[in-house]
């Protein structure tokens, strides 16, 4: 076999055995926090793979506050609600979704530099394993109510493949 039809050969079960880096894309982000004097405020957003890879949102960082964590909220029982820190962070699954959403998983910021007002802006870089970072303007809406805004068809499957 030619040299060239060998290095054609092999390059092409390269290109079929590496698989496609997870793609992703960052919807109706906002960012809240409970009011001039908090000293902590959280992040929503739904962060869409449309890649062929799953991923996994690992951390952030903001210059916002002195600490900013993934947490998620787990139920302990008899109506009480834990607030946690996700240190293996959210997986984000190929050609799908996974919503951060007021009761479920978001970005907390703890210790805040200073007070949010309604229509400042955060920037966010959010770390992925597969993408890297991905730095998003997060506005902030002191005024939404729960479910507002979010694309409900997809957000209420939390963490499921959306269409």
């Amino acid at each position: 076999m030619p040299f060239k039809s060998v290095t054609t050969a092999a390059l092409a079960a390269l290109l079929l055995v590496t698989p496609a880096l997870a793609e992703i894309t960052v919807e109706d982000a906002y960012a809240r926090s409970a009011g001039p004097t908090a000293k902590a405020g959280a992040a929503f957003m739904i962060i869409h793979n449309s890649g062929d890879a799953d991923d996994r949102l690992v951390s952030a960082t903001a210059d916002v506050s002195k600490l900013v964590e993934l947490h998620t909220h787990i139920d302990q029982g008899n109506g009480v609600m834990k607030m946690t820190h996700v240190e293996e962070g959210f997986v984000i699954p190929a050609d799908g979704m996974h919503a951060l959403q007021r009761g479920g998983d978001h970005v907390m910021f703890m210790g805040l530099n200073g007070p949010w007002a309604q229509g400042d802006t955060l920037s966010v870089t959010l770390t992925f394993e597969q993408a890297g970072d991905v730095t998003v303007e997060i506005p902030v809406d002191l005024e939404r109510m729960p479910g507002m805004g979010m694309n409900q068809d997809n957000a209420m499957g939390h963490g499921n493949t959306g269409n």
